[in-house]
């Protein structure tokens, strides 16, 4: 699991005015955009507000803990098992978007302009994921929407705070284990000195190379549904590191939990037959199936 073990993954850099040049069939690759709009001094506020984050007292992040059955606030693994392999990392899930869900006495304070930079950050993204979203309908030859339309009126955007502590086992412990992604599609600010990200290809785990203010993306296992398999949500995981530590930030952009979403019907044909079932709400099970060791797009397969 160590660097030397890893290859490199070739990240593209997708022009925000063309970015359509990622073509199919079958993309599952990582991404990243340079050309985002986003200044250099904009991200480092974004990863010194989450390394604030994660050196506040170790008492004062408790109270903004995580309830029981709930997403949002500082914690890791929920338990489901006395057999499931834990992650070595700290997290905090904040819902964002729409405003109706939140939950804003889970927003630590300090730091104090969390809340300016979150929002500011979400919104830049907001444009960009409607952009790349948009880009790859036109990349299949559909009408406008028909991927947006399953993401409905109110979307659900969750960001995720990560941070990674140095493990002293790194060839033994993972940061976090193999998953996809529940979305439809996620963007991640990367630690600027650390990697740890790695993604599967052809049985071979992969290692995402820094790139300097650059936003890395990836389908989500929503979109590959809708697009029936040609959009790959690709499986990926995060290593540890001996001596340093990590932190990234994460959001997530996901279709209303009461949006049916289901393959696009212009792209199912006799050669390339329906793959996926009609589903509701997917991330409701998700985190369950990723704590014990399963893939829930497998579940989703005809």
């Amino acid at each position: 699991m160590g660097k030397r073990e890893m290859f490199y993954v070739p990240m593209k850099n997708r022009l925000l005015r063309c970015p359509y040049s990622f073509r199919a069939p079958y993309y599952s690759q990582a991404n990243c955009a340079i050309n985002h709009g986003m200044s250099a001094s904009f991200l480092d506020e974004v990863l010194e507000v989450t390394g604030k984050l994660f050196k506040l007292p170790l008492d004062e992040k408790r109270t903004y803990s995580r309830d029981e059955n709930g997403i949002d606030g500082y914690g890791n693994d929920v338990i489901y098992s006395d057999r499931q392999t834990l992650d070595w990392n700290d997290r905090l899930y904040l819902h964002v978007l729409p405003k109706s869900i939140r939950k804003f006495e889970k927003w630590p304070r300090p730091p104090q302009n969390l809340r300016e930079i979150l929002l500011e950050f979400t919104e830049r993204l907001r444009v960009m994921n409607e952009i790349i979203v948009k880009a790859m309908e036109k990349s299949l030859d559909l009408e406008e929407n028909r991927f947006l339309d399953q993401f409905g009126e109110s979307p659900i955007v969750l960001a995720r705070f990560n941070f990674y502590p140095p493990c002293p086992w790194p060839d033994r412990i993972l940061a976090a284990k193999p998953q996809g992604d529940a979305s439809g599609a996620t963007y991640l600010l990367l630690d600027k000195e650390v990697e740890g990200l790695q993604v599967l290809k052809d049985d071979q785990w992969y290692l995402v190379p820094l790139t300097p203010n650059a936003i890395a993306f990836n389908v989500g296992d929503q979109v590959e549904i809708m697009t029936n398999g040609i959009y790959k949500s690709p499986i990926h995981r995060v290593a540890t590191n001996r001596t340093r530590e990590r932190e990234t930030l994460a959001l997530f952009f996901a279709p209303e939990p009461t949006r049916e979403i289901k393959p696009v019907e212009g792209l199912i044909s006799n050669k390339n037959p329906r793959m996926y079932k009609n589903v509701t709400d997917y991330s409701r099970n998700y985190f369950e199936y990723v704590q014990q060791g399963r893939m829930p797009i497998d579940a989703m397969k005809l």
